[in-house]
């Protein structure tokens, strides 16, 4: 386990342990943060889009200048 992934665990596990109303109070915390917020809404997206197929890049820009 990498530093990054244990202190991730850390973490998580103090959250887990919280009373309800403590992890209620940090989510909540979370969500008003925007750079947070952000990044959790491209995670989102590309959770979503996980299966979609790829394509090159030059294909992509091709399309955008028609």
């Amino acid at each position: 386990m990498s530093m990054k992934e244990a202190k991730a665990e850390v973490f998580w596990m103090a959250f887990k342990g919280l009373p309800k109303k403590e992890r209620q109070s940090v989510i909540e915390r979370l969500l008003k943060d925007a750079e947070f917020m952000e990044d959790l809404i491209d995670i989102a997206i590309l959770e979503q889009r996980r299966e979609e197929p790829s394509r090159p890049l030059e294909d992509y820009l091709a399309e955008r200048k028609r």
